[in-house]
């Protein structure tokens, strides 16, 4: 005979909040509203909010997505450029308010999730091909709805006024007609 194992749903506990669901009420709320549509292959410009000392400055930093990875909070992006002949690499978190903004560039064409390969190229051949008749957009997510609690309606109650007349009077109007000299004129 054949035993057939049944799993039941697990019940939820009623009554108390898990450590999970306090971890990702946590999460929520640090996620940005709107972030950017990020695609591997393009060409982007990040705008980097950098503290130094008790100043701060935007930095930008503009390269091609050569990997996405992760998700929720913790989901990241790397961009790689050649900067005096030496690749650079940052990897920037999608939901960090350190990242002031992400500009589209040029919408490249790529046919891997993983772009490594440009690690090795040099000069022309580093770059993705451009998708020709691609609008740059820069087109966002939405992430998280921004709750807006609409007002309560009050009911407000009419009372019926008095209601008063008043008499529009007219007053006629002079007109008064202004004669040109026929000797005097304008010198331009």
């Amino acid at each position: 005979m054949i035993d057939v194992l049944i799993k039941a749903p697990l019940k939820k506990k009623e009554g108390g909040n898990s450590k999970m669901d306090i971890i990702k009420s946590i999460e929520h709320e640090q996620l940005k509203s709107k972030i950017p549509e990020l695609r591997v292959g393009n060409t982007v410009r990040v705008h980097v909010r950098i503290k130094e000392g008790n100043k701060e400055r935007i930095q930008v930093f503009e390269g091609i997505i050569i990997k996405k990875q992760g998700g929720g909070l913790n989901a990241t992006f790397t961009v790689r450029k050649i900067s005096y002949g030496v690749g650079v690499e940052k990897t920037f978190l999608v939901h960090s308010p350190l990242v002031e903004k992400v500009e589209l560039v040029r919408v490249g064409k790529a046919r891997r999730a993983k772009l490594y390969y440009l690690r090795d190229r040099v000069g022309k051949s580093a770059k993705t091909k451009e998708q020709i008749g691609a609008r740059i957009e820069d087109r966002e997510i939405t992430v998280k709805e921004d709750l807006v609690e609409e007002p309560v309606a009050e009911e407000v109650v009419e009372t019926p006024a008095e209601e008063t007349t008043a008499e529009v009077t007219e007053a006629p109007v002079e007109e008064v007609k202004e004669e040109k000299a026929e000797g005097t004129e304008s010198a331009e």
